[in-house]
């Protein structure tokens, strides 16, 4: 790392702090393949399953369902590739690192966009399958669906930092995952729209920051209007500032390393 610009050394942190991820993850072919087809399977039978009963503009339940399947792809990827936190510091890796004149920002910059990009790539090659298997959305921008999943996946990724930060188990994180994290995917519209719920169920889901991720996820494939995307990316980009600076300052605190 450079010793005459700070800066410099802080970046060469960060980057390898992310070059560490993606190696990490892609020495596991086995949570690559799991990552992508636990979801296309769990979109195609439920999707499948309810669409004869589904009714929401006349469009079909499977691609209604397959925004909020892309949603789900990068909650495994995101959140699970963040449980790499918990094995440097259990390994000590993360001491070394927190230890050395870099910048304690560099960790979570490193950790989270590592994590971001996993959780990309993989959306990628999921919406690449659907399309080879015949899935088909008229009129969507390919920009503006990679730049929902970019949001998205830094949204997942960030959440998952902060929330690796607190656990020294993996046990522990899994169990905080099941409780949190997956009631948050159910409620953020991706089963169900909110406009068929009822009161204190479209209340929660207001609340719940991945509903507007969901929605502008769900507007880039066309199945939400331009005005609810445009509110959706200004909510989902505010609670990504509030996350970055929330995992930049429990980076700062001592007593973490031990």
């Amino acid at each position: 790392m450079s010793k005459n610009n700070p800066k410099n050394g802080r970046w060469d942190a960060v980057g390898m702090l992310w070059l560490r991820e993606i190696v990490r993850f892609y020495r596991q072919p086995a949570r690559v393949a799991a990552a992508i087809l636990s979801p296309f399977l769990f979109w195609f039978l439920i999707g499948s399953g309810v669409g004869r009963s589904f009714s929401a503009s006349g469009e079909s339940y499977l691609n209604y369902f397959f925004p909020g399947s892309i949603l789900l792809v990068i909650l495994f990827a995101a959140v699970f590739s963040t449980i790499s936190i918990i094995e440097d510091r259990r390994e000590g890796f993360l001491q070394a690192v927190m230890a050395s004149p870099v910048s304690r920002a560099s960790i979570p910059l490193g950790k989270i966009l590592g994590s971001a990009t996993l959780a990309f790539l993989q959306s990628g090659l999921f919406i690449l399958l659907a399309w080879i298997s015949g899935i088909r959305f008229s009129g969507v921008n390919p920009f503006e669906i990679a730049a929902a999943v970019a949001l998205a996946s830094l949204l997942f990724s960030t959440l998952g930092f902060l929330m690796a930060w607190q656990f020294r188990s993996i046990q522990g994180f899994h169990a905080m995952m099941n409780m949190l994290l997956m009631p948050m995917w159910f409620l953020s519209g991706a089963l169900f729209p909110a406009e068929g719920a009822s009161g204190w169920i479209r209340f929660l889901m207001a609340i719940n920051p991945l509903y507007y991720g969901h929605q502008f996820l769900s507007a880039a494939f066309g199945n939400t209007a331009a005005d609810a995307s445009s509110s959706a990316l200004i909510m989902s980009a505010s609670v990504l500032a509030l996350w970055i600076l929330a995992a930049f300052q429990v980076a700062k605190k001592k007593g973490m390393d031990s």
